[in-house]
């Protein structure tokens, strides 16, 4: 839901390149071009934001009872 501050596997931090990341997949770059732009190259960082979801906007739709 929310990307972790640190790579759960190597440690290093992550979460201040993911709004950049997002923007520029956004605008329709690739997203192996855009991680090398970023300088992610440790194989479990890159999965670390291949495989994130941004579902946070459709849990907020969901109120607590």
């Amino acid at each position: 839901m929310i990307i972790p501050v640190r790579c759960f596997s190597c440690g290093k931090p992550v979460a201040h390149l993911w709004a950049e990341y997002k923007r520029k997949v956004a605008e329709g770059k690739e997203p192996k071009k855009v991680l090398d732009e970023l300088g992610i190259e440790r194989y479990c960082c890159r999965a670390l934001f291949l495989g994130q979801t941004d579902i946070l906007e459709l849990v907020n739709k969901f109120k607590k009872y």
